[in-house]
């Protein structure tokens, strides 16, 4: 049978042009691969019925009255909503897609087709001409861990794996590759940034309309839960390799070639050697670290970010078996992973989430805890993935800045543009170890949006992607991801979250402030409904007390909210901790976990925000510390406290269990 898939465009980018991927697990693979193979198969269908036909037929005019009836009737045999939150499960979508062809063709596929009568600007375009900025105001406020905080928490949540390109997948779809296009300002001719399109997943909720049920959907390959996927891992092999099984003491596995010169642990090198870090020139080769979650190595701050939750759960680990010597292995490791993701929540919650979208929007769209709620879906969301939590990408500093005890320019190891840090586990290892970037980050102050000083040049003209022969501009990358997952525009996002639609330029300039790059980004793209969203959000003036617009606010505390109230396993949720656990958990922060497991001995009580050093800073002895007596436990688990555990772990790696019948698949 002839797969091959005939599109509209006559335009056939190669497939072999670029390499870009990360590392995707093989059960996210074979995931999509199904829905590959749904997808072509009814393409071709659909094309063999038009030539009978002799007219359009839709992928739903295709399936049978019986095949429809016994779609539907799926669920009916499946537990309520098993699926919701789960690794390699579908984006939801709170507004329909809107792709060209309705089914699967992104946005700005075909050239000719007009949206309220113009085309779309390319992304290339738009990023040179209104999200570059060459200077970044400071912020009074934050520090610069603020903005990696953001990036951390985001790969807890959600991770949308992109195609390969390659013939992997039955399709051989020739919509994989979908290159931001623009004119070279140096040949004239056109030339392209490297893209390829997300993975499509098989869509779950068989309750939807049939035609929405045919659409390409993108895959959220990690749990949506904020359950530290990004420490543990997301399925069962992952966890596997990260443990430490043969010291039978309940920690996660350390690196066993390399320590800092205090003894303390570094994150395991990767299992595959050598690796594709980059490397000094003149030492020994570091190799990319391991975690769980395959992003770390992206960023320095990223990294050490990673590296002190590992150390956190060792430690922790360790002195719950010193109060309770008669637990095993596999308790100390349940406990201590129940404890991180619980300081997970609240860090993000309590500490990061009101200073992004303020207090104001965090009561009206969040509002205090009530409780679990078993109809809340807390799946991600495509435009909180693809959209309103990459607001923070308009925050990130060109230069990676490493200081000395005294919170200075390092003496021994300079501040490094943001360009040269990319994949370099090696400047951790031999740079002093996490202490100078740790110390760059709480004591730099985190760099502030306005609508016309965006992205910094540093992610617009030089990000760097292994794998990749060409720099990369994060700017279009984010345009065009939107585009791949057909969101809707950003007027339409603001009659989503109940806001006033943008009908005139002078609409348009009251939300953002600034006449001149109103009135730009109009002439671009001529038409306000054409806006996309990301863009539109990341413009509007900051509300009061935050670091987003109306439309961000909206969507990220919607998602929060959803996170919070339809995770049975929320630390605030009956049966999950003791009131005097809940006590002593709320005595955690941020800044404790540095003191605990850094060099670092003087911070600020709250290390989200931002004092020039000494105005403000500690010893470290001043925070606060939980007592882990409240752990304490005279007798051997019993069989409910064992039971969790397993029902805790599948959800972990990727299984979401309904409130009602919470232990029936054991």
């Amino acid at each position: 049978m002839d797969l091959s898939v005939p599109r509209r465009n006559t335009r056939r980018p190669s497939k072999n042009l670029f390499t870009f991927h990360r590392q995707t697990e093989a059960e996210t693979l074979e995931s999509s691969r199904a829905a590959e193979i749904f997808q072509t198969t009814l393409q071709v269908l659909k094309r063999k019925a038009r030539q009978i036909h002799t007219r359009d037929v839709m992928r739903s005019d295709i399936l049978s009255c019986t095949a429809i009836l016994w779609t539907h009737s799926i669920h009916i045999f499946v537990r309520q909503n098993p699926l919701w939150g789960a690794s390699n499960t579908p984006l939801v979508r709170w507004l329909p897609a809107e792709y060209e062809d309705g089914e699967r063709e992104p946005k700005g596929w075909n050239r000719g087709l007009l949206y309220n009568g113009y085309q779309l600007p390319q992304p290339r375009d738009v990023s040179k001409r209104i999200l570059r900025s060459t200077s970044k105001p400071e912020d009074e406020d934050y520090s610069s861990l603020l903005v990696e905080w953001g990036q951390y928490i985001d790969h807890d949540m959600t991770f949308t794996p992109q195609s390969t390109g390659s013939a992997y997948f039955l399709s051989i779809d020739e919509l994989s590759c979908f290159p931001p296009t623009f004119s070279n300002i140096n040949t004239g001719k056109q030339d392209c940034k490297p893209f390829f399109r997300s993975l499509a997943a098989c869509f779950v909720n068989f309750r939807s309309d049939i035609r929405v049920t045919l659409q390409r959907q993108q895959m959220n390959s990690i749990t949506s839960f904020m359950d530290a996927s990004q420490v543990y891992g997301h399925s069962p092999k992952l966890e596997r390799n990260l443990r430490d099984l043969s010291g039978c003491n309940g920690k996660l596995a350390v690196n066993k070639q390399v320590k800092d010169v205090n003894g303390r642990a570094y994150l395991p090198y990767v299992s595959t050697l050598p690796s594709s870090c980059l490397q000094h020139p003149d030492g020994e080769r570091v190799e990319c670290f391991s975690a769980g979650d395959s992003r770390v190595n992206e960023g320095l701050p990223l990294t050490i970010l990673h590296t002190l939750w590992l150390r956190e759960h060792n430690r922790i680990a360790a002195a719950l078996k010193h109060i309770n010597d008669h637990w095993s292995p596999e308790t100390i490791y349940q406990e201590t992973r129940k404890i991180v993701g619980a300081l997970h929540q609240i860090i993000t919650m309590r500490d990061y989430i009101p200073k992004i979208i303020g207090t104001e929007s965090f009561e009206h769209y969040i509002g205090p805890y009530g409780g679990y709620d078993p109809t809340t879906d807390p799946s991600a969301s495509n435009v909180f993935a693809t959209a309103a939590f990459r607001f923070a990408h308009a925050t990130i500093t060109p230069i990676i800045r490493r200081l000395n005890e005294s919170f200075q320019e390092h003496e021994h190891f300079p501040s490094l543009k943001l360009q040269n840090t990319f994949f370099s586990p090696w400047i951790i290892v031999k740079g002093g170890g996490i202490e100078p970037i740790l110390r760059g980050v709480i004591g730099t102050a985190a760099r502030t949006v306005t609508p016309d000083k965006l992205l910094t040049e540093e992610v617009t003209e030089r990000l760097v992607v292994l794998n990749v022969p060409k720099q990369m501009d994060l700017a279009s990358l984010n345009l065009q991801r939107g585009r791949d997952h057909a969101l809707p525009g950003y007027n339409d996002w603001r009659a989503f979250c109940g806001l006033t639609s943008i009908n005139t330029l002078d609409d348009f300039t009251k939300v953002m402030r600034v006449s001149r790059i109103a009135k730009r980004i109009l002439k671009l793209y001529k038409h306000l409904d054409n806006i996309d969203v990301w863009l539109g959000g990341l413009v509007e003036s900051f509300l009061p007390g935050s670091r987003t617009g109306p439309l961000f606010a909206c969507l990220i505390g919607k998602q929060m909210k959803a996170l919070r109230d339809g995770d049975r396993f929320w630390w605030e949720a009956e049966g999950i901790f003791s009131q005097q656990e809940k006590v002593e958990l709320l005595k955690g922060s941020l800044s404790r976990i540095i003191c605990d497991n850094s060099n670092i001995k003087e911070v600020l009580a709250d290390s989200f925000r931002f004092r020039k050093y000494p105005s403000g800073y500690i010893p470290c002895e001043h925070i606060p510390s939980m007592n882990f007596e409240a752990w304490r436990e005279k007798k051997s688990p019993g069989m409910f406290q064992t039971l969790s555990h397993v029902v805790l772990a599948l959800r972990h790696i990727g299984l979401s269990l309904s409130s009602n019948e919470p232990l029936q698949l054991l």
